[in-house]
């Protein structure tokens, strides 16, 4: 494996998908509801993945798997794209990024539903501090913040149906590539978003936040992040990826002024600590698994 490589293609990745709530700030500003920018983030990549899809000649899904996939677009790409942008919306891109990351203790309690997998002590302490760390950034804890239920809410259920990409690809990735799964989701998110979509008209910098969300945060940061697990190990990978919010949080603080409360930084570093422990505590079962 050419790890260095590796470590590149996810970090690049993860800086992508960290200027998503940045630029979809920016886009709020300039009068485009969030709504249409996940619209949008499900039909312009639709493109680039098909064709990817075409030259590897990958298009077709089983009819078995429908529902399935069909089960991906709507809660991965259509609930999820929706609730992300109305949760930067509400709440800045800083507070979204940090929420969102919730997703690992939301993957413990659906594997346990759903996957009958273990929920085993140290799963049990991520999710505690993943709790602990919401009511920090929310000022349920030490006060200070001015975070509103709604944005709290909306953060919340973007981090649990993010999680539910993990679901799906458990079930769906070893038969199907992304390209593959994405020409399926996103057209079903389009059309799901489309009814309660409010479309505005757009000056050249909306379009250009809008493709910089699509192309650059959607379509490429999947492709390199895919790359860069040819020449690393997931465990690996997924640790890089937690930068995704660092960057989002110090953009936005650049760029918007948003800064937490000292008991909403806490809740953050709870948050991403408890991501740290499910990916070590994964890679150590993993290295288990292999010995045995």
């Amino acid at each position: 494996m050419n790890s260095a490589k590796g470590y590149l293609y996810v970090f690049t990745a993860a800086v992508l998908w960290g200027i998503t709530g940045p630029l979809a700030k920016y886009a709020f500003s300039l009068g485009i509801e969030p709504l249409e920018i996940a619209f949008w983030r499900c039909v312009i990549p639709f493109f680039p993945f098909a064709f990817q899809a075409i030259r590897g000649g990958s298009l077709t899904i089983a009819k078995n798997d429908i529902p399935l996939v069909g089960g991906f677009g709507l809660i991965c790409i259509a609930a999820f794209y929706g609730v992300y942008q109305l949760a930067i919306q509400e709440g800045g891109a800083a507070l979204a990024c940090v929420l969102m990351y919730t997703s690992p203790a939301w993957v413990a309690i659906a594997a346990r539903l759903f996957l009958k997998e273990k929920l085993t002590p140290v799963k049990l302490a991520a999710v505690c501090a993943t709790l602990l760390g919401v009511a920090g950034v929310s000022g349920v804890l030490g006060g200070g913040s001015e975070v509103t239920g709604l944005a709290l809410i909306l953060g919340v259920l973007s981090g649990m149906t993010y999680a539910m990409y993990f679901i799906f690809g458990k079930l769906l990735l070893p038969r199907y590539t992304t390209p593959q799964l994405f020409i399926w989701g996103l057209p079903l998110g389009a059309v799901l978003l489309f009814p309660f979509v409010e479309f505005h008209d757009k000056t050249p910098y909306v379009w250009g936040a809008i493709f910089a969300i699509c192309i650059l945060s959607t379509y490429l940061a999947y492709t390199v992040y895919c790359a860069g697990l040819v020449h690393l190990e997931a465990t690996r990978a997924s640790i890089i990826a937690t930068i995704e919010p660092v960057v989002a949080s110090s953009m936005a603080f650049v760029w918007w002024g948003e800064h937490f409360s000292f008991a909403g930084y806490i809740g953050s570093a709870l948050i991403l600590g408890a991501v740290l422990l499910m990916i070590l505590d994964g890679r150590k079962h993993q290295a288990h698994c292999t010995q045995s």
